[in-house]
């Protein structure tokens, strides 16, 4: 083989490789499989929140007293706390944007120059540009245009779930930061809900639950990977040729 064929062989296997070929026939015939449960914070990508905080005050104490201020009541709340407690957070969107723009813009001019008398030099332009010139009318200018523009969005997107997180850091005003994130297969196609944000701890219902609208930060990641996945998008080599082909 010779050397522009071997590096044309190289090329093309390590494309493959880039895209994930050979980890997707390594599954043909079976289902994708499943992440295990692992600690969120170990994730290479996990980092710890950091947001603008107010001065932090002591608490006082009360001696030989039964009730501690700041406390919500004497007896142990069920509500998540702590770093490791677990919350269901509840999805709901419903999103729908209709946007319509529609441009006319039309535009005509004439402009006309000429020079009838300038000093008695006018006599001069026939000599100089020809006998068939005529001083009154040297430059005659004219121009059109017409532009049409019509443009129009429709969004509409539904989300319904509801998945147990937990509590992966405590912020130093008591705000918890929360992540949560749930797999689901069907048949050959696995859908993947990631919820993450901050949020009070007195927004959390008694149920021990909490609205996605009620997270600050909030970051929503739905989607999935599978055969039907894999078939919508398009193939990488396309993806480089739209991205570098300029029409």
């Amino acid at each position: 083989m010779s050397r522009p064929a071997r590096l044309a062989t190289l090329l093309a296997v390590s494309s493959l490789s880039g895209c994930g070929t050979f980890s997707n026939l390594a599954y043909v015939g079976k289902a994708p499989p499943m992440s295990p449960i692992t600690n969120p914070t170990a994730a290479p990508t996990w980092r710890p929140v950091s947001m603008p905080m107010p001065p932090l005050h002591e608490v006082p104490t009360a001696p030989d007293s039964l009730w501690r201020r700041g406390a919500r009541a004497f007896f142990k709340d069920q509500r998540a706390s702590r770093v490791g407690d677990i919350i269901t957070i509840t999805v709901n969107i419903n999103d729908d944007a209709t946007l319509k723009d529609q441009t006319t813009l039309g535009r005509t001019s004439s402009e006309s120059l000429g020079v009838p008398n300038l000093f008695g030099l006018e006599s001069l332009i026939p000599r100089v540009l020809g006998k068939s010139a005529n001083p009154s009318s040297l430059v005659s200018l004219s121009g059109a245009g017409n532009s049409t523009g019509t443009g129009q969005i429709q969004r509409n997107e539904s989300v319904a779930l509801s998945l147990a997180g937990e509590i992966t850091q405590v912020l130093p005003d008591g705000n918890f930061v929360v992540v949560a994130r749930q797999e689901m297969r069907v048949n050959d196609e696995l859908r993947v809900l990631t919820v993450s944000g901050i949020c009070r701890p007195q927004d959390i219902a008694s149920s021990n639950t909490i609205q996605a609208n009620q997270l600050a930060e909030a970051r929503i990641s739905y989607g999935g990977r599978g055969l039907i996945s894999g078939q919508q998008s398009p193939r990488v080599g396309q993806q480089v040729l739209d991205d570098l082909v300029p029409f």
